[in-house]
């Protein structure tokens, strides 16, 4: 618990570094847009089709998305002992990776936006920027666990005691102001139920990600 904590507080200071400087605030929100685009023409197929549109929808909104995810990480934060107390271990495992994953990912756009050139971004500086901050470890990292969070949610869908737990909790959560918290776990869970199967999606996105990186990191 203390760790996603932590992790949360890791991704606070890198907005605040950007609320302190308002270029590096519009260059991460370039990263952030040109890479939600890259997903939707990468996954345009699996956008397109209705046995995995939500769950594309889910990945490209709520873990690649451009939005501020402030109000849903200060959400997180005040309620990080609640879930702990109250979910299953496994499933604050999930919650775990995805935090990890936010704040990797929230790390690396920071670090790309610092080493972009001032003009409008495309695909030149942006490849330029990827090679100059390098990180292969991490970047492996960032893409395992996506795929680990993927694969948790896809097992939780069986779990008849989490949704209703989930239900449970939606009237209570928008009581006490953690109505976007609560359509986030929901959605996720949703989302993976609608598949019956995730196996063709995951390896879809870990082979197409994996070959991005590697091209990449093999430019000169």
């Amino acid at each position: 618990m203390a760790t996603i904590i932590d992790r949360l507080g890791r991704v606070r200071e890198f907005r605040l570094a950007r609320e302190a400087d308002p270029d590096l605030l519009a260059r991460v929100g370039a990263v952030k847009r040109f890479q939600h685009a890259r997903f939707a023409r990468d996954y345009a197929a699996l956008l397109a089709d209705p046995r995995y549109t939500a769950a594309a929808r889910f990945f490209l909104e709520e873990l690649y998305g451009p939005e501020d995810f402030a109000a849903r990480d200060a959400e997180f934060a005040r309620v990080i002992p609640w879930m702990a107390r109250l979910l299953p271990e496994d499933v604050m495992r999930m919650v775990a990776d995805l935090i990890q994953l936010h704040a990797l990912t929230e790390e690396l756009d920071q670090q790309m936006a610092a080493a972009i050139g001032p003009n409008d971004l495309d695909e030149r500086p942006y490849r330029a920027a990827w090679r100059r901050v390098g990180r292969r470890d991490d970047r492996d990292r960032q893409l395992a666990l996506l795929l680990a969070v993927g694969r948790e949610l896809e097992r939780h869908t069986r779990s008849k005691m989490l949704a209703t737990t989930l239900r449970l909790m939606r009237r209570p959560a928008q009581a006490a102001g953690l109505g976007r918290l609560q359509s986030f776990l929901e959605a996720g869970l949703s989302a993976f139920t609608s598949m019956r199967g995730a196996h063709e999606f995951l390896q879809a996105i870990e082979l197409n990600e994996a070959k991005t990186i590697d091209a990449l990191f093999a430019e000169k």
